[in-house]
């Protein structure tokens, strides 16, 4: 299946979702693909990260979920050809329960008859704040402005993952990257995709902003010696000393010579949140970084 449209969704929308696969069972893991867009005729597609399954799929009960999510990807050109995948599909539309489904997914919905004159699109990209209306969730706090400060090999997830969150939750988010403008691209890493700048560095005013989210990843190492940045940089503006906070383990030396008190990641899904500053270890833990960033903002998601 295809990467973000697996993790992206999953982690936003994990307090009412659970992934599953047939045949397989909980804390197995589905391979997933990234597929890169160009100007060819089709997509390029690499190796992507491994997801790990939570739920057994022969223990599913469709009435016990509130909806259901279909990733694109290569996946759904064998899953349709899967008589029990489409029967599950068949039985949640039975139940009058919402349905997501991207880019090749439709294929499961069309195998199991449920998009028969019905209106809809395929092989796009998809802002998630629908759903969650869709769910009945109600969204407050949400006109918040957030900025990401991005560069060349930023960790993949770390900059997509929290984007596209905020994104569907109606916050703006802007990105942007020293010596590159809105529209330009950087690429991200552990493997990645190219991900596009929607504004330019220099047109910046930080007054104008609510939040500041840094991914990780190779890029903060060289983007803390750039000067133009080096206020918008933790660790090397000095905004670390006297704050706790956690990192990924190789850059605890670091944080801990910025004079800051370290907080031990014991599972690397872990996030702290020291006043206005919430920080995290790896992207395992987005989840909860996104809840805790979303708490300071004051953003609310009701159902």
């Amino acid at each position: 299946m295809e990467d973000y449209e697996a993790m992206v969704p999953f982690q936003a929308l994990q307090a009412f979702g659970l992934a599953i696969y047939p045949r397989k069972k909980s804390d197995d893991v589905c391979c997933t693909a990234i597929h890169v867009l160009a100007d060819t005729q089709t997509y390029s597609e690499t190796v992507g990260h491994n997801f790990a399954l939570n739920a057994t799929f022969d223990e599913v009960d469709a009435s016990s979920y509130d909806g259901l999510w279909v990733p694109g990807g290569r996946a759904p050109e064998y899953l349709a050809h899967i008589p029990g995948v489409v029967e599950l599909v068949t039985k949640f539309v039975s139940l009058g329960k919402q349905i997501a489904s991207i880019c090749h997914g439709q294929l499961i919905l069309a195998a199991a008859g449920v998009v028969e004159g019905r209106k809809c699109t395929l092989f796009l990209l998809l802002n998630q704040c629908w759903l969650l209306l869709a769910f009945g969730g109600k969204i407050s706090g949400f006109d918040k402005k957030i900025l990401f400060i991005c560069g060349d090999y930023m960790e993949d997830y770390e900059v997509k993952d929290h984007f596209q969150s905020l994104q569907a939750l109606g916050s703006h988010v802007d990105a942007v990257c020293p010596s590159k403008k809105a529209g330009d691209t950087c690429p991200t890493a552990k493997p990645g995709h190219t991900f596009a700048l929607t504004a330019t560095f220099d047109d910046v005013d930080p007054s104008g902003y609510d939040a500041l989210v840094i991914p990780g990843g190779q890029a903060p190492e060289y983007l803390a010696l750039n000067e133009s940045v080096i206020a918008l940089i933790l660790s090397a503006a000095g905004v670390l000393k006297g704050r706790k906070c956690s990192a990924y383990p190789a850059v605890k030396l670091n944080v801990v010579l910025s004079g800051a008190a370290w907080l031990e990641p014991e599972s690397i899904s872990r996030c702290f949140t020291d006043g206005n500053l919430v920080t995290g270890a790896a992207w395992p833990g987005h989840p909860e970084f996104i809840a805790q960033l979303m708490a300071l903002l004051g953003i609310q998601v009701s159902f």
